[in-house]
């Protein structure tokens, strides 16, 4: 394991244990970003549920309020009309069996893919390449589409994708830290909320276990749970 750096140390022993109020969490991650770049802020949910179980998977998307601070390239698998609303929508690859080739031959540059319907028979075998990255398009998060121009300006305006991992644990970004406290405080709530409109039926006990906010460099945040779900300030 590498040893952490001086900056990190140093930003480390200014955490404490007791977690903080959102916006006060969000002030401390922005306070501590150290990098010569602009870090992602970033925020790690702990949800009460067994991801070895289909019916407690959680996986959907959110179209955050601020955006994600960054330009996101979009590629859409669409023919005839629907290639041409993808391309008025703004999406920055447009095609279909070619990109299907190029991606078979190692081909990722591209951020978020987006499908129509009737496209998915050649797309689908892409599995097996895009899923592993989080890529592959999918009707529950909306990347399956005929309304492929609204999913693809949701995209571009900063639709985060967040899913479950092996240990029930949610990743996603929620903007830059050279955003203004107030705009990734609404990012999170928005990511908050839905997650919670998110929770499966099977889901027992305490759904919201543990919150808590980072930049791309930096330590982790705690964040009070009770003040992230009911929004209190």
């Amino acid at each position: 394991m590498a040893p952490k750096g001086k900056k990190y140390l140093n930003a480390i022993a200014q955490v404490e244990d007791q977690p903080l109020d959102p916006q006060e969490a969000l002030a401390k991650v922005k306070s501590l970003a150290s990098a010569r770049f602009n870090e992602t802020v970033e925020v790690v949910v702990r949800l009460g549920v067994d991801p070895r179980h289909a019916d407690q998977q959680v996986r959907g998307a959110v179209v955050l309020p601020n955006g994600l601070g960054r330009q996101v390239r979009v590629l859409a698998f669409a023919q005839g009309d629907k290639a041409r609303e993808a391309e008025e929508a703004g999406a920055d690859l447009v095609g279909a069996e070619e990109f299907i080739a190029k991606i078979e031959g190692g081909w990722l540059e591209f951020d978020v893919a987006i499908a129509t319907p009737d496209m998915m028979g050649k797309v689908g075998k892409l599995g097996r390449i895009l899923g592993p990255r989080g890529l592959m398009p999918n009707p529950k998060t909306g990347t399956v589409s005929f309304e492929i121009g609204k999913a693809i300006r949701e995209s571009k305006a900063g639709k985060v994708e967040y899913r479950t991992d092996k240990a029930g644990n949610i990743h996603a970004p929620i903007g830059k830290v050279s955003f203004e406290a107030p705009a990734l405080l609404e990012n999170l709530r928005s990511l908050i909320s839905a997650l919670i409109k998110a929770k499966p039926a099977a889901a027992k006990g305490q759904y919201i276990r543990r919150i808590s906010v980072s930049s791309t460099m930096g330590p982790g945040i705690p964040v009070n749970i009770q003040k992230a779900v009911t929004f209190q300030e």
